[in-house]
Order: C-alpha cells, then sequence, then structure tokens
C-alpha cells in the first residue's frame, strides 16, 4: 500500500500537491526535506541542502528548453516524478518533476547532509543512495524505492541562500537567475 501523505518512521511523505505548484515555491519548501532512499532491505536519508530550478520550455538552461524529446518526456509528466539523467557520461543527476501536466519544470537535488557530513554535488548524492537511471520516471509520492519526505523541520526564509545556477553558462541571460537555493546557516 502507499505511503503517499502518511507518516513513516521518521516523517511524512510529500504527496502530489507539494510538487504541484510553482517551480520557485517548491524549491525552497524542498530545503530542509529529507531524501529517502530504500534499498536492500535498509534505508538511507539525507536532509536536503542545496537545489536548483529548471522553469520550462523559455529557460534556456533547461533541458526542455529544445523541446519534448525522449530525454525530456518525463519533464512533461505529472509533478512528483523523478528525472534522473546521466551527464558526462559517468554522473547520474536526480530532478523532481513540478508544475503541472505538460509544464516541463524539474528541479535539481544538489547537495544533502547525513549525520557523516556533507554530500556536495548531484552526481556524489545518486552515487551515494544508488541513483540512476532506472529510477527515471519513478514516482517519489508512493513511498517506495525513493521518495521525499517532511521531518516537521522548519525552514526561516531567511536561512534560504539564492545564487545563480551552476554549470548553465551557455544559456546566457538565464544562467545568472538566481535559482539556486540553498540553506546558508
Amino acid at each position: 500500500m502507499p505511503r503517499t501523505g502518511r507518516n513513516t518512521l521518521s516523517g511524512v511523505i510529500l504527496p502530489a500537491s507539494f510538487y504541484a505548484r510553482p517551480t520557485l515555491r517548491v524549491a525552497r519548501s524542498l530545503l530542509g526535506k529529507y531524501l529517502v532512499r530504500e534499498r536492500r532491505g535498509s534505508l538511507r536519508a539525507g536532509q536536503i541542502i542545496e537545489v536548483e530550478a529548471y522553469l520550462g520550455l523559455e529557460d534556456r538552461a533547461s533541458h526542455a528548453s529544445h523541446g519534448r524529446t525522449p530525454r525530456t518526456d518525463v519533464m512533461f509528466g505529472p509533478p512528483g516524478l523523478a528525472y534522473v539523467y546521466l551527464i558526462y557520461g559517468m554522473h547520474h543527476c536526480l530532478n523532481v518533476v513540478t508544475e503541472r501536466l505538460d509544464c516541463p519544470a524539474a528541479i535539481l537535488i544538489r547537495a544533502v547532509e547525513q549525520g557523516d557530513g556533507l554530500i556536495d554535488g548531484p552526481g556524489r548524492v545518486c552515487r551515494l543512495f544508488g541513483i540512476d537511471r532506472r529510477l527515471n520516471y519513478h514516482d517519489l509520492t508512493r513511498g517506495k524505492a525513493l521518495w521525499i519526505e517532511d521531518r516537521g523541520e522548519r525552514i526561516q526564509p531567511a536561512r534560504i541562500g539564492a545564487f545563480p545556477r551552476i554549470g548553465v553558462d551557455y544559456a546566457g541571460l538565464w544562467a545568472a537567475k538566481p535559482w539556486r537555493f540553498r540553506l546558508t546557516s
């Protein structure tokens, strides 16, 4: 039985309605939530510390800026899906689809913190959590294999820094958009 919106041992799995909001709002709201991976009978969790937002067809830094392709099809899907892709032929990156059906927007998970320290960089996050393309299109709201949960921690807006996105210089003015959000203290 899916655990969507239900309490887990540690928190409440985020429902589709959480993701079905404006992307920049969801991005800020993801900070302080927990990425959880269930694998081989064990759980790994880390608090989301940094994310990066990508907003649809107009956003030249977004994969969807070239339209719907086999790679970006998932971004046009319903909110709450995982968009997992490979960069440089070696690093997986996890994104969360947001907004509404046929509106290609997503948020990249850039960094998480665990008890043993900070995992900084989307490729490192995916490697540590065992996330790869097999989880592309995965429904994050079902509470199976991979999900994001709210453990009740409230983040004060003053703790959220907004910065330009990383690695998208080719996008011109879109690269300078302050759509990378990070907990600053």
